[in-house]
Order: structure tokens, then C-alpha cells, then sequence
């Protein structure tokens, strides 16, 4: 099995410019292929042709959802109890009846582990995949040297469908409520033209959390109002020519997608320049992702089986961006660590975020079933960590919550040749550790890269040209079928 790697072939930066110029005015992309340096190396048959990564910023606490303790003291079990799923065995909390209506259609891991209770490590580890810290790490910041991200990865190693960006993050970056951009989103190592595309479909709003406009709230005030809040869905309609003026003028796009850098001036490589600008083209031309984009506008139908909401919007997005050709779109759901429930964490749970990703998910289940397209989906859903198993009151709050903890957490997975009705490995008593079959990060991305059909002997390379192997652990035993 021939290696991937990211080594694309040089060429001018005027060569770079006239040959992008070329397609960019679709003058004639048949004069690009003598310049185009990345060749298709053989990959092994994908289970899936997609993942869909939902990501729990702030952390789920795995006792009050998916890995309830009915037999614990009450300090423990919580406020929750759990309710039979349509599996024999298999019970989760009563505030995800219509999971757990759909238990045939998914999996559980009970015991991932890693050894952070910090935000920005447990965030670093869950979306690289890597428990190691890398050298020089800050908390506060992205760096150069931060391990790539699952998402940057594939989004380098994965050949474009249809034209389209293999990776697409939406429907923002995770970012601190201080303002501060959280580490391990991004192609650290990797160098930056390999960041993965980021759609900001959601305004940044520090102060409340949760699905607007349904599920605002605040962690210690409750339910919030905010007008200004509005789901981003960009217009993408093309009515005219495309001109050199007019893209131009749609350059706004490229803006959406994270202000994704400007290759036509800085382009040293006819790789980096057509695969992202010709992407930028097709993303604005071609009538699928026009309305894959337009959620807020679908059908009336559909958006209430998803919820009218941020987290509804997104997985709906989500789902039309699979079906359009996207490999792996990472969804996240809530901003600045929605699910950090230090405080009043039942009625913050059970009023504002379980209803709206209860309902989210479960349409997404059935919207890819109804398609024929759950098959070829992997759907992972985790967060950075789990939490304590015992609550706890913080001096500022008046009701209880539980703290970080990296020790243990629950992973949701469907489609992809998931087996549904199954359930990995197990946590203890008390929801604290591992007790069987004890799980990684490494092991949660191999699964990912693995679903999507990277071989294990894959490798990518820094911007120095360094190899770096891709796999670190084999992917999770038992998950599929």
C-alpha cells in the first residue's frame, strides 16, 4: 500500500497565478491538469465516504446522559433516572427519549479516557487524536508547533469530491468566553494553508450559551434573550456570469469560511492555489451547496424535525454538505463550552440541552436513513472530557453541578458500519474510570481515518517536510459490523 503524504510538487508563483486565473474564469480547466502536482495514491475501500464529528465543547457529563448509575449514592447518580432503549440492556436518560427510541441505529463507548481536566488540553487531545502535548503547548493559544487536528488532516490527506473541500468546520471556531481562540482546531504543524475550512454560520456571543434562539441561556441565570442572534446561512446565488468583478464581489465567501487566506497573491505552490480556490468556485456555483447552505429557507417540514434552532441548523447544514461531496464535516454544537455545567447542570441539562441536541441528532439519523446514506456516514459525537462523578456546588453558584474530568467519558456513534444496539467497553460504579476495554483518543481517530478509508501506513509531513505517521493506536475493536 502506497503512503499518503502532503509533499505537493513547486512551481512559480506567476505560473501558480496564470493557471489559477485559468480555472478561476473557467477558461478551461482541461490547462490545468499538466500543472496539478498531487497524484491519487491507492486507498484502501472506505466503510463510510463521510464522517459527521459532533463536538460537546464544555464536556458531557457521561452520569447524566448516556452512562447513567441508578445504583449510586444520590451525590453521584444525580438528579436523572434512565430509561430503557429500543435494545434490551441498554439504558440512557430520560431527557433523550427520541435517542433512545433509535438505539438499533447507534453504539456507545463508555470508556474513553485521557489524563486532562484542562479545557484546552482535553480539546487538543479529542480533536487531534493525540494525548501527547506537543512541544511548547499554550493553553491560551494556537501555535505552529500544536499537533494538526483531525479535521486538518483530513483535509489535507482526502482527495476533493465534486470539487469541494474535503473538511468543513461550522458553525464556528470554539472559542473561550475571555475571547480567546481554543488550541487544537487548526493544521498546527501542518502550516496554515492546510487549516481546514471553517463556515461561521454562528456570531461569537461570550454571555449566553446553548441553541438560539429556542434554547438560549445563561449557566447561571437560565433561559436569555437575544434578537441579534440570527443563523448565518450564506447566499450563494450565482443569477450572472462570473466575472473577474463579480468574484470579486463574492470574495465575501472566502471571508465566511474563517477569512481563509488569500492564495492569488501568496500562492508559491499550484496545489495550495487550485485546490482552494477552485473549491472557493464551486462552493459559490454549484446548486447543491448553494442549498446546502440555505437551511434557514429549507423545507418547513425538515426544519422542525431538526429544530429551528443553532444546533438544528447546523446537523441539518451538515447533512447537505455529506450528501454534496464534503468528507468530513465537524459540527459544533454550542459555543464558548456550552456544556461545561459546573452549575445548575440538571435544569440546564434537561431544559436547554438535551431537548435541542435530542431532537437534532435523532433527525439526523433519520434524515441520512431516509436518503440511503447512514451507511455511508460515520457519525462520532463526544466532547473534551466527561465529569466528576460526584457534584459538587462551586462558591459562586446556588445549584450543584460537576467539574471536568478527563478520567472517563461516554462517545456516541452511528452510521458507517456502526453496529447498532452495542455498547463498548464500561466505566465503574461510580462513572469515575474505565473498567473494561479502556479507550484513546489515538484509538478514536484511527477510527475516523479509518472509516474514511486512510490506510494505517499514511503519513503527512510538516512544513519542513518531516514525516509524521498518521495512525497512533488501531481503531476502536467491536464498533462495526
Amino acid at each position: 500500500m502506497s503512503e499518503i503524504c502532503t509533499h505537493p510538487a513547486r512551481v512559480s508563483r506567476r505560473a501558480a497565478i496564470q493557471a489559477g486565473s485559468i480555472g478561476l474564469l473557467g477558461l478551461g480547466m482541461n490547462h490545468l491538469a499538466p500543472l496539478r502536482a498531487a497524484s491519487d495514491t491507492p486507498r484502501k475501500t472506505s466503510r463510510a465516504k463521510s464522517v459527521i464529528y459532533i463536538f460537546l465543547s464544555g464536556g458531557l457529563a457521561q452520569q447524566d446522559s448516556f452512562d447513567l448509575k441508578p445504583e449510586a449514592t444520590q451525590d453521584i447518580r444525580g438528579e436523572f433516572n434512565p430509561i430503557p432503549t429500543r435494545t434490551p440492556g441498554i439504558h440512557i436518560c430520560e431527557h433523550l427519549p427520541e435517542l433512545a427510541k433509535r438505539s438499533n441505529l447507534w453504539a456507545l463507548c463508555r470508556s474513553l479516557t485521557h489524563p486532562s481536566n484542562n479545557h484546552s488540553d482535553g480539546h487538543l487531545m479529542m480533536l487531534t487524536g493525540r494525548t501527547d502535548l506537543p512541544q511548547g503547548f499554550d493553553p491560551s493559544r494556537p501555535k505552529k508547533t500544536d499537533w494538526p487536528s483531525i479535521a486538518a488532516l483530513a483535509n489535507t490527506l482526502l482527495p476533493a469530491r465534486n470539487n469541494l473541500p474535503p473538511t468543513i468546520v461550522l458553525p464556528d471556531r470554539i472559542v473561550h468566553n475571555s475571547g480567546r481562540v481554543i488550541p487544537g482546531q487548526f493544521a498546527g504543524m501542518l502550516g496554515p494553508k492546510r487549516d481546514p475550512w471553517f463556515l461561521d454560520a454562528s456570531p461569537y456571543h461570550p454571555l449566553t450559551y446553548g441553541a438560539y434562539p429556542e434554547y438560549l441561556f445563561h449557566h447561571n441565570k437560565g433561559v436569555m434573550k437575544d434578537a441579534a442572534l440570527q443563523f448565518r446561512s450564506p447566499n450563494l446565488t450565482v443569477t450572472e456570469p462570473l466575472t473577474r468583478e463579480r468574484l470579486r464581489d463574492r470574495n465575501s465567501l472566502l471571508n465566511s469560511l474563517n477569512k481563509q487566506r488569500s492564495f492569488l497573491e501568496t500562492a508559491g505552490e499550484v496545489e495550495g492555489f487550485d485546490r482552494y480556490w477552485q473549491m472557493a468556485v464551486s462552493l459559490m456555483t454549484r446548486n447543491e451547496t448553494i442549498d446546502a447552505f440555505d437551511v434557514t429557507r429549507a423545507n418547513p417540514h425538515l426544519q422542525e424535525k431538526y429544530g429551528r434552532n443553532s444546533f438544528g441548523w447546523s446537523l441539518l447544514l451538515a447533512s447537505r454538505l455529506v450528501q454534496a461531496g464534503v468528507s468530513l464535516v465537524q459540527v459544533n454544537l454550542g459555543n464558548n463550552e456550552t456544556w461545561d455545567t459546573h452549575e445548575a447542570a440538571f435544569p440546564n441539562l434537561k431544559n436547554y440541552l438535551f431537548p435541542p441536541m435530542d431532537r437534532a441528532v435523532s433527525a439526523l439519523l433519520d434524515d441520512l436513513k431516509d436518503r440511503g446514506l447512514l451507511d455511508d456516514t460515520l457519525i462520532v459525537m463526544a466532547g473534551e472530557f466527561g465529569r466528576t462523578p460526584k457534584i459538587s456546588t462551586i462558591p459562586s453558584a446556588t445549584l450543584p453541578g460537576r467539574d471536568h474530568w478527563g478520567s472517563v467519558q461516554t462517545v456516541f456513534f452511528a452510521g458507517g458500519g456502526v453496529r447498532g444496539g452495542n455498547v463498548i467497553g464500561s466505566s465503574d460504579k461510580i462513572g469515575g474510570y474505565p473498567a473494561s476495554d479502556a479507550q484513546t483518543p489515538e484509538n478514536l481517530a484511527a477510527t475516523i481515518f479509518d472509516s474514511l478509508g486512510i490506510p494505517p501506513t499514511a503519513h503527512w509531513q510538516d512544513e519542513i517536510g518531516r514525516p509524521f505517521p498518521l495512525y497512533h493506536s488501531k481503531p476502536i475493536a467491536g464498533l462495526t459490523s
